[in-house]
């Protein structure tokens, strides 16, 4: 027998909880909680904040708005958190998904954000860089959807299934007990100083390519970029990079590079210094290991009249910018920092074994009384993001505009709509933290007007 999915609760059953509980909080009503909530536009853990500001006329001294968060519901303010992170706050991360598309199709197609047209002709290409092996583990779906069958081998750990999409052991260890975790959390925690050597690295091989001195290279072409990082099902990163060659110019803006600098040239050059670069490894009075690119490291052109294969500029930006959202729980994880307590009942948490080890491993590599080498990387930290501890979403200057850029012309957009001139007047406020989240009956209220909205929209 099926049963009938469960619906949710009509707002009419919500309304009178969180009535009586502002009732006992504050001095107001339901109305401007509801307006509050209106403005967060579907953040999930908005900031409570406390205080008061003072709008001045600049030139006469005359107090043209006073606010004060007395009389407002709990006597707080809620403001959006503005988490990236599509599992902490789906609101606040899609105008952060957003922003940065905007970002990266600015780089690609130009006529906006303050990037020519031109950029269209210069040599463009997208890269993926990956992580070396660690141990082999369960292989899902291929790009296409087929299944092939996942480790069928003669010698060693061995998998003769067909894993769907979905499946739980997809990216777990086919031999945990060889897995190399050690290394796979010490090259997380490398990545980002690796991808800081490749630039160098490639700088010098389309310099060696071009038969330019190193100097004249870095005098005449720049190398711009934008690159997302995302976590492998297995828990280890790897990079998708949009890799672009302008003239140097002193002003950064992007011109079309010299005819010798094709798109050609570039794919050869990020080949070869991703085979060429390497990290030596800290000592930890045990085989060393040497931190690599993996061997698939896939690089597309990106040529301005037909798109990459079917995949337009625009698609490349939506395809780079739908990482800058996630981050290590799509592989198993946790969403926040973790404590000792958290790891003393890390067994009774809904987390699978191969991830759990992983944020074990870091933990113990994280001590420094037994790792002291390690103390720089704070793995510790780090443990639910499996070591990595980079920015997710990174740019060259030159590549575009930036995500403040875009931030303060959302709030230059607002401030153009107020009832007096901006920037004539200057503001004077007093704010402190207060806490952060909905409480329970105002989350089941929040979450009924959200659903509404979207479904209205």
């Amino acid at each position: 027998m099926t049963e009938a999915p469960e619906l949710p609760a009509p707002i009419s059953a919500l309304v009178g909880p969180v009535i009586r509980d502002l009732a006992r909080r504050s001095n107001y009503d339901v109305t401007r909680w509801l307006h509050q909530v209106e403005r967060l536009r579907g953040c999930r853990e908005p900031v409570r904040l406390t205080g008061e500001s003072d709008t001045i006329d600049s030139f006469t001294g005359e107090l043209l708005r006073h606010y004060t968060t007395i009389h407002e519901p709990h006597g707080q303010l809620l403001v959006r958190c503005g988490n990236r992170r599509q599992a902490r706050c789906p609101a606040c991360a899609e105008t952060y998904r957003r922003d940065t598309f905007h970002l990266i199709r600015a780089g690609l197609l130009g006529g906006d954000k303050g990037v020519p047209a031109t950029v269209r002709t210069h040599p463009r290409v997208l890269a993926t860089f990956t992580a070396p092996t660690f141990g082999p583990v369960h292989r899902g779906p291929a790009e296409d959807g087929t299944a092939p069958i996942c480790h069928p081998r003669r010698t060693g750990p061995t998998c003769f299934t067909r894993h769907q999409q979905g499946d739980p052991a997809i990216g777990q260890p086919l031999d945990p007990d060889t897995y190399d975790y050690v290394g796979h959390i010490l090259w997380n925690a490398h990545a980002g100083d690796l991808w800081r050597r490749f630039t160098i690295y490639l700088r010098r091989h389309l310099a060696d390519a071009a038969g330019l001195t190193r100097k004249t290279f870095n005098e005449t072409v720049r190398i711009s970029f934008a690159k997302v990082a995302e976590y492998q099902t297995r828990g280890v990163i790897h990079f998708h990079a949009v890799i672009r060659l302008d003239t140097r110019t002193e002003d950064n803006t992007p011109v079309p590079p010299p005819a010798w600098a094709t798109a050609e040239l570039l794919d050869d050059a990020i080949l070869s210094a991703a085979r060429a670069v390497q990290l030596p490894s800290p000592d930890l009075g045990q085989p060393t290991h040497q931190f690599l690119w993996g061997d698939q490291i896939d690089v597309k052109h990106i040529a301005a009249e037909s798109g990459n294969g079917g995949m337009t500029e625009e698609k490349i930006a939506g395809y780079i910018a739908k990482y800058a959202t996630k981050a290590a729980e799509t592989s198993g994880t946790l969403d926040r920092p973790l404590t000792s307590a958290t790891i003393r009942r890390l067994h009774h948490l809904d987390i699978a074994d191969h991830p759990a080890q992983l944020i074990r491993t870091a933990w113990t590599l994280g001590n420094p009384t037994t790792h002291p080498g390690l103390a720089h990387l704070r793995l510790r930290d780090w443990a639910h993001m499996l070591g990595f501890r980079g920015h997710f979403s990174t740019k060259s200057r030159a590549y575009s505009t930036t995500l403040g850029d875009l931030r303060q012309a959302r709030i230059d957009w607002t401030r153009g709509r107020l009832p007096y001139d901006p920037d004539a007047t200057f503001v004077l406020g007093h704010w402190q933290y207060a806490g952060q989240g909905f409480t329970s009956g105002e989350q089941a209220l929040a979450t009924s007007l959200t659903q509404e909205a979207t479904h209205d929209r």
